[in-house]
């Protein structure tokens, strides 16, 4: 090999590597994991909704929500909650449902009970030891939805 062809040869060898790490961006650049995977994916989301529409349905201000509800709508309601919640952390999952205002619509939602259910998501995220970075997350991903969601006065 003369060294004009051991030049391109090195020159191939350089750009080959340039290459391959620019296209390896966890080893150039470590990435920060979603919120959807640092509360632990898709079943750590279900089994969180599930204890906390559990809390809902059986505190005596805030269950009125669900009395005349079939299964088939809480089953609804819940897997509407999921993919939200999926969704609004980052994970795989499209949220298909109604916008706040509109599925909200009617209910009389007061001040004193979003503050309810905030005690409740809580209590839900402490059962399930999530550390307060993430629950912060949580809650500044809740907290706009209040706007759409709060249409009563506080009693």
């Amino acid at each position: 090999m003369n060294r004009d062809n051991r030049h391109v040869f090195l020159l191939g060898v350089w750009v080959i590597i340039a290459l391959a790490v620019a296209t390896m961006p966890a080893l150039a650049q470590p990435q920060q994991q979603t919120l959807y995977k640092r509360l632990g994916g898709y079943d750590a989301l279900a089994a969180v909704t599930d204890d906390f529409l559990g809390r809902l349905a059986s505190d005596a201000k805030l269950g009125r929500f669900f009395v005349g509800q079939s299964s088939n709508s809480l089953d609804r309601i819940r897997q509407l909650i999921v993919d939200q919640l999926c969704a609004a952390t980052g994970g795989p999952c499209k949220y298909i449902g109604r916008d706040m205002k509109t599925a909200h619509a009617g209910l009389a939602i007061s001040e004193d009970d979003w503050n309810s259910m905030v005690r409740h998501l809580t209590a839900t995220l402490d059962k399930f030891k999530v550390p307060q970075k993430e629950k912060d997350e949580v809650f500044a991903a809740v907290a706009p939805l209040k706007k759409d969601i709060v249409a009563a006065p506080a009693k």
